[in-house]
């Protein structure tokens, strides 16, 4: 089986998937200079023109949960779920909070603290709103013991090391101050994170990637 994952390693998403691929141990190729694009020819391979998305076999699935999840049930040494039902709904559930309920409510942010755009003064306040029922709801999930879910490190974890960080930059630009400083355990356990081996890499990538296009960006203007 030829496993290829698409994408770039700037995107949050491209490197939850990443994560999931190294702390399975699950050998794959990576194209790593792959951009969304509504081109006929890349809807062709992404249907919605989005990265990342996975090659297996010449075969195109999308969607970076649904990439996780096949990963898990394709691979099931080393999991990265719990064996209990429950538990691992449990799982899913958080990741669906920190994903729906905080990162794509944080996304609108982006435009203006990343590349410069302006700011409705309407949408800064129903982010904040919005973004304040999702933390609610993410503080009830967390349990930080040692993981963000439990005692087993899961795809929970690969979610949350690519995402807290971003919507804490996000909000401290826009309101003065991260989402997550009422939050404690979030800063050790993201660097407790950082520690092993894939999580290390794969921000080491990012960091890569950030400044080559930090530096082209400035080379055009």
């Amino acid at each position: 089986m030829t496993i290829k994952l698409c994408g770039f390693r700037i995107s949050n998403y491209h490197n939850k998937v990443r994560l999931v691929l190294l702390e399975k141990g699950i050998a794959h190729e990576e194209d790593a200079h792959v951009m969304p694009s509504q081109k006929p020819e890349f809807l062709a391979r992404s249907s919605l023109g989005k990265v990342p998305f996975l090659e297996i076999d010449g075969q195109v699935l999308t969607e970076s949960q649904v990439i996780c999840d096949y990963l898990e049930d394709a691979f099931p040494e080393h999991p990265l779920y719990p064996a209990d039902p429950l538990a691992k709904a449990r799982v899913r559930e958080l990741i669906t909070y920190i994903e729906l309920h905080l990162e794509l409510v944080a996304r609108r942010l982006y435009g203006a603290v990343f590349f410069g755009g302006e700011l409705n003064q309407d949408v800064r306040a129903e982010v904040e709103r919005d973004l304040a029922k999702g933390l609610r709801g993410f503080q009830q999930l967390v349990k930080f013991s040692p993981f963000i879910a439990g005692d087993q490190l899961t795809i929970a974890d690969c979610s949350a090391f690519v995402n807290l960080p971003l919507i804490s930059m996000a909000t401290r630009s826009v309101y003065g101050k991260g989402l997550f400083e009422t939050v404690p355990q979030v800063k050790p356990y993201l660097i407790m994170l950082g520690e092993r081996a894939a999580f290390a890499q794969v921000s080491a990538d990012r960091k890569v990637a950030a400044d080559a296009a930090a530096a082209a960006k400035k080379k055009s203007s």
